[in-house]
């Protein structure tokens, strides 16, 4: 469920109407539901808690899904961890609230540096994801007096999600040790002196619409805590990360996180080690959408309509990177029989395309469109591709909002490049 409806023929998020943000803040822009991201969070919160046996897990917010800071502190208020990947996630959690003992740090390609402001602030805990990486985070943990706790990830050969760019468990990933490796790296965490050996993890995939392949991962994550046990090694937590799919309006309807939380039950209920979860997408893509305004529609002879917008493949790149579809929504539908369009918009390049043949209701220049679950992976992937600023975000809170996250001005694009000494002659100041 999400809180954009329709009222009298119009789109609303809560009690603010889409076309009046687009007027006040101009387009595009993406604008998040407060009420969609809480009620999210208190849905995936109660399924699991309704199973005792899985204790209290940390649900541990994806930050790579919507790192705004509004976002993150609407979610960090409730009670929600941060799952990161970079010194940037760490220092916009920890900016919007999180506590460190509620962060997690993953990923396969952490430097020294990143390492040692995680050790300095204390993250909770430090997924680690090599040899070299172990090796690297004792040593520094060696020289500032730390002991970080450590959870070995496991890639346990089982792929997932909804495309081979975001499966991340199968074996020729990049991602994590083989499950023979994690048994020996974890013998040696747990035996080194500047580190406090935990657990283990895994993280095989996003948007996974099936659970057959997370339940398959849970059971190899189960045993293998099992044969860790057995060797007389202490372990506490288990990770079993994110990627729980959303419905993208054209596919079945995913697992619910009811659905999940029963199968995670089924898997590893019981075990007396302290859960994880790290939902991202599940949690934002349904809080948000992207506005954007109709420039024309250009008619060619041999009959293909292109609905030309101001939104382009650097505000919303997921379909030109992933074949993702997203609902597309005329705020203010006009009547009238429904035709294919092909949507798309003005960056140089043909990949900028939306949607190939959506069919629509007619639609003409100077209307608004909503690009529909585009609350993950939306934003938080934009860039400046063409010279063209990043859009802004909005958060809407019932009756009010707030621009999150301003649209910067050309002048600021243009004052973050700094002209070589030999050719500041020739380079006007921005204007």
């Amino acid at each position: 469920m999400n809180h954009f409806e329709a009222r009298e023929g119009e789109l609303w998020c809560e009690g603010v109407s889409l076309k009046a943000l687009a007027e006040a803040v101009g387009t595009p822009l993406y604008v998040y539901s407060s009420a969609t991201l809480e009620r999210h969070y208190r849905v995936f919160r109660a399924a699991l808690d309704a199973f005792p046996r899985l204790g209290a897990p940390l649900i541990a917010y994806a930050v790579k899904a919507n790192s705004n800071l509004s976002v993150l502190a609407t979610l960090g208020r409730m009670g929600a961890g941060a799952d990161t990947v970079s010194e940037g996630e760490i220092r916009r959690a920890l900016a919007a609230g999180i506590p460190a003992t509620r962060i997690v740090y993953s990923g396969v390609g952490k430097t020294a540096a990143e390492l040692r402001f995680a050790l300095d602030v204390g993250v909770d805990q430090i997924n680690v994801e090599s040899e070299p990486e172990l090796r690297l985070l004792s040593t520094l943990a060696r020289e500032r007096g730390a002991k970080p706790g450590v959870v070995i990830r496991v890639n346990p050969d089982v792929g997932a999600g909804g495309h081979a760019k975001i499966s991340t468990g199968a074996r020729e990933s990049k991602f994590g040790v083989s499950l023979a490796e994690a048994e020996r790296l974890y013998a040696v965490a747990s035996n080194a002196p500047h580190l406090a050996a935990l657990g283990v993890g895994c993280h095989i995939g996003s948007q996974i619409t099936d659970l057959a392949p997370l339940a398959r991962a849970f059971g190899l994550m189960r045993d293998l805590v099992e044969r860790l046990r057995g060797q007389g090694l202490a372990v506490e937590r288990l990770d079993l990360g994110g990627g729980l799919g959303v419905p993208y309006f054209n596919q079945p309807d995913p697992p619910t996180p009811d659905d999940f939380a029963a199968m995670a039950d089924a898997a590893v209920g019981g075990m007396g080690v302290a859960l994880a979860f790290e939902p991202g997408r599940v949690i934002a893509a349904n809080a948000g959408v992207m506005l954007a305004r109709v420039i024309h529609v250009h008619e060619r002879p041999e009959g293909r309509r292109f609905l030309v917008l101001d939104a382009a493949m650097n505000d919303l790149i997921r379909p030109a990177m992933y074949d993702a579809y997203h609902d597309i929504r005329p705020v203010a539908p006009r009547p009238g029989p429904r035709a294919p369009y092909d949507v798309v918009g003005p960056v140089c390049e043909t990949g900028d395309t939306f949607a190939r043949d959506r069919v629509l209701p007619p639609i003409e220049g100077g209307d608004l469109v909503a690009f529909m679950s585009a609350g993950a992976y939306g934003a938080v992937m934009s860039s400046e591709y063409n010279s063209r600023p990043l859009i802004p975000e909005v958060l809407v809170k019932g009756a009010v909002w707030a621009v999150v996250r301003p649209r910067p001005s050309y002048e600021a694009m243009l004052a973050r490049d700094s002209a070589a000494p030999w050719l500041s002659s020739s380079i006007s100041a921005a204007t």
